[in-house]
């Protein structure tokens, strides 16, 4: 069998290390199914793409950071009848990130923004794109240190590189001009050169507080919205869901505004 050796060494100094590894058995199963040699190759190299397919998802995910692998197909849309969707399953094509536009989620706590704005993120990494996902709290703290570091232009391509960035968690920290002025940066440099995927829990309108500076939060909402789908979620907490489940119903006040 030294011709089998030989081949199965051609195949791994060429990198196929999963055809290499299974060239016995898909050998074995050829020859009893009586298989024509381009048949056997053909299903030996499948075999080989659909490992490499798997461990370069894998490898994508890894490195967005995503905080857990939900999918869109786990969220439950029932719950939150506000949301559209058709408009979901649109975005899940994956034609906004071709298009470098920008996908909003708002909304109150628990509604499933971060979900929805993960689950997208999946479907991208699973379609070949690339992925990095940050909260605000870690983004503005990262930054800051590669500010002092003098390390901040090369800390930059992180958050530029990515075919889709995730922006989680906009309205929980209130920055101050310095902060808001690189968030302003990131948001300008990405403009109509890659997506972002943001979540807050604040009105548009609250931004200029939020930003310490209503000209900067007007500037950066111009670039943001320019070309940009806004999913606005009126609903409850996924945790009141889990509530009713045991029996315990809370309702809402009425008068508490959707976002806008």
């Amino acid at each position: 069998m030294v011709e089998l050796e030989h081949a199965r060494d051609l195949l791994e100094n060429m990198g196929l290390k999963t055809a290499a590894e299974l060239l016995d058995a898909q050998l074995e199963r050829s020859l009893k199914a009586e298989e024509t040699y381009i048949a056997f190759l053909l299903e030996l190299l499948t075999v080989e793409e659909t490992e490499r397919k798997r461990r370069g998802e894998e490898m994508r995910i890894k490195l967005s950071r995503l905080p857990h692998r939900k999918t869109l197909g786990e969220f439950d849309f029932d719950f939150q009848p506000s949301i559209d969707k058709r408009q979901i399953d649109e975005l899940a094509t994956l034609a906004f990130a071709a298009r470098a536009e920008n996908v909003i989620f708002l909304g109150p706590p628990g509604v499933g923004k971060t979900h929805l704005a993960v689950g997208l993120a999946m479907q991208a990494l699973k379609s070949g794109l690339t992925v990095y996902y940050t909260n605000l709290s870690q983004l503005i703290t990262d930054m800051k240190k590669a500010q002092e570091l003098n390390r901040l232009e090369r800390r930059w391509r992180v958050y530029l590189k990515p075919d889709i960035l995730i922006i989680d968690e906009v309205g929980y920290l209130q920055l101050d001009r310095k902060e808001a002025q690189l968030l302003f940066r990131l948001v300008c440099e990405r403009y109509e050169q890659g997506s972002i995927i943001l979540t807050s829990n604040k009105y548009f309108s609250d931004w200029g507080e939020l930003m310490s500076d209503s000209v900067i939060a007007t500037a950066m909402l111009d670039r943001l919205l320019h070309h940009a789908h806004v999913i606005n979620i009126r609903g409850d907490t996924y945790r009141l869901k889990n509530r009713r489940k045991s029996g315990v119903i809370l309702t809402p006040p009425a008068d508490i505004p959707a976002l806008k």
